[in-house]
């Protein structure tokens, strides 16, 4: 997830730290209201995350 937010952050240029936490809360934020892309992540490990 992180990498997906950082790519987004790339060409921002910020004057204070507080821009740039509101901005990253904002892609987190809009990330929540995709599931799929959310679910996405876990799924193109390949790892399984059931219980043994």
């Amino acid at each position: 997830m992180w990498a997906h937010t950082k790519k987004s952050l790339a060409n921002a240029a910020m004057r204070a730290v507080d821009q740039l936490i509101a901005l990253v809360k904002n892609r987190l934020k809009r990330m929540q209201y995709r599931p799929a892309l959310v679910t996405g992540f876990p799924a193109k490990t390949s790892l399984d995350f059931r219980p043994p």
